[in-house]
């Protein structure tokens, strides 16, 4: 996608007063704390491309530079995915 999903594990394509990017956020730091993984939480909203892409599916989460998930995170398959890799 773009260079940012070469810079952690698990990318969060995501924006300011998002209330579902925040619970996504916050789950994805848990799961990652657990796993030993990184993560980095990206603002859409600064690069006109992603805001055209993702802005009707924030929060976007990508694994291993491929989309994972959309609006919602599932801690157990995020922690299987990671598992996997």
């Amino acid at each position: 996608m773009t260079a940012h999903a070469n810079d952690a594990r698990v990318v969060v394509y995501s924006r300011d007063g998002c209330h579902l990017c925040e619970a996504a956020e916050q789950l994805v730091a848990q799961v990652v704390a657990e796993t030993g993984d990184d993560w980095v939480r990206v603002d859409i909203d600064a690069e006109p491309e992603l805001k055209q892409a993702f802005t009707d599916q924030v929060p976007v989460t990508f694994v291993d530079g491929r989309q994972h998930d959309f609006w919602r995170v599932d801690p157990a398959r995020l922690r299987a995915a990671l598992t996997r890799g």
